[in-house]
Parts: structure tokens; C-alpha cells; sequence
């Protein structure tokens, strides 16, 4: 038997608020992209099992890069601006399977 991912892609928005005031994905407009993607890939007709499923994160301490995102099973670490950005990754990484190289993260960048 082959063993299938149970989504296609399964994305993570770090979601993070630090209470001692240094930078966090929270502040810097992580909840709205959260919810722009959310409800743009629903409205797609892209979310479910065998399709994409997003979801909210705690602490992905790639802090010094927020906001950030990483989509599996590719391991694929964006930073992002706007809902441009966000749109640009739902069309061409989620929908094409083509990873968008200028929004991805260094993987030199941590907390």
C-alpha cells in the first residue's frame, strides 16, 4: 500500500506574539495573511483532504525573517509583505507547484 499525504499541501503561518516587545510575526501582519490565504483558498475550492489545508502556529523561531509561512511537504519557507505576496505563493506554489523563489526565506534566518 503507498503511503499519501492526507493533504496535498499543509500550511503553516507562525502566529507568534511576544509580550516583551520584540519583533514577532504577529505584529507585523501575520493574522491578516493568515486569514487573507484562509479564505482565499476555501474560496478556490482548494482546501480539504487531497487539496490544502491552512493552519495557525505558535513560535516557528524564524523570528528575524517575519512574518513567515512554511508549506509541507516541500519544507518551503516564505516571508511575505501584503496579500500580494500571499496570492503570489496560493497561485503559484499551491496551485502550480511552482515554489516562489523571491519571497523565500533564507535558510540562514532564525530568531
Amino acid at each position: 500500500m503507498s503511503q499519501t499525504s492526507y493533504y496535498q499541501h499543509h500550511v503553516f503561518f507562525c502566529l507568534n506574539e511576544r509580550k516583551n516587545g520584540e519583533a514577532c510575526c504577529m505584529q507585523q501582519g501575520a493574522q491578516q495573511a493568515f486569514d487573507h490565504c484562509k479564505s482565499r483558498v476555501k474560496a478556490l475550492g482548494l482546501s480539504g483532504p487531497g487539496g490544502v489545508r491552512i493552519n495557525k502556529a505558535g513560535c516557528l523561531d524564524r523570528c528575524a525573517g517575519g512574518p513567515v509561512m512554511v508549506v509541507y511537504p516541500q519544507a518551503v519557507w516564505y516571508t511575505f509583505v501584503d496579500e500580494h505576496d500571499i496570492d503570489e505563493i496560493i497561485d503559484s506554489h499551491l496551485v502550480k507547484g511552482q515554489p516562489v523563489e523571491r519571497l523565500r526565506l533564507p535558510s540562514d534566518v532564525g530568531r
